[in-house]
């Protein structure tokens, strides 16, 4: 049995990888982070694998004792204000400023950080879908429908948010692009913007899955193929899931007799 000490550093070296993982870190950092902290506190022989949705961590210390955990990290939101707090942890445990004691408390404050308030999360996503909207051409009314549209999308987020039971990722966005549609679809109709396919694009944006891909190109490109891969088919589904709220709502929109104008 490893002595309580190490095992202390290296079950901390675990809870920041954790909270990387899932904050939305990248694999090749994870595992970085965990050695790092491992080593500054003299547990030198230490070997971390980590995967997108889980963590393998053995050890053993100068006097041959053995050390081995797992942790299985379900995907989660990505929180990088948590994966900054994490980062900067483990630059000051290099540079001597904390003991184990003081760590552990300290990314235990981490973990339990609130995220985001609501509101700013809302507004966030409301400016984040004008700004898109914008971006691809959209005129100012254009921009104005887009973030209400945008806005009533995240609400429904936050709706499913506060349930108890968590509700699948592929109906949640299929759900979600369907509202955003179809509110947009309402907008345009009675007036508000002119280019209806910059509004209805302005709309689904809070949901794509912009960390999630760019991560899985980093990982792949660091060699993680396994966990890049992984990535890949999360973020996949996420736009099959999109693409399959806004054909359901245009089949349903030209069946009641609607014509649109893309």
């Amino acid at each position: 049995m490893m002595e309580d000490r190490d095992r202390r550093v290296l079950d901390l070296a675990v809870g920041a990888g954790r909270v990387l993982l899932e904050c939305g870190a990248e694999i090749s950092r994870v595992e970085d982070t965990m050695h790092r902290i491992a080593a500054n506190y003299g547990v030198a022989d230490s070997q971390q694998y980590v995967c997108s949705n889980s963590i393998f961590q053995t050890a053993v210390n100068d006097r041959r004792q053995m050390y081995a955990k797992v942790n299985y990290v379900p995907l989660a939101d990505v929180q990088l204000d948590k994966v900054d707090a994490v980062n900067q942890l483990s630059r000051e445990i290099a540079q001597g400023k904390w003991s184990v004691e003081e760590a552990e408390l300290e990314l235990e404050r981490i973990r339990t950080m609130p995220g985001k308030r609501r509101i700013a999360r809302l507004l966030g996503s409301s400016f984040g879908s004008a700004g898109f909207c914008y971006i691809f051409g959209g005129t100012l009314l254009d921009c104005v429908a887009a973030f209400l549209a945008g806005m009533v999308v995240y609400l429904f987020l936050l709706f499913l948010e506060r349930r108890e039971k968590k509700t699948a990722k592929l109906l949640v966005n299929i759900a979600g692009a369907f509202i955003g549609t179809g509110v947009g679809t309402l907008l345009w109709r009675i007036g508000i913007g002119d280019q209806y396919s910059a509004i209805v694009t302005g709309a689904i944006m809070p949901l794509l899955p912009g960390v999630p891909f760019v991560n899985a190109i980093r990982d792949v490109g660091n060699g993680d193929y396994l966990a890049g891969t992984v990535r890949f088919i999360d973020a996949a589904l996420v736009l099959i899931g999109i693409a399959m709220g806004v054909i359901a709502f245009f089949v349903l929109y030209s069946e009641l007799g609607g014509v649109l104008q893309l």
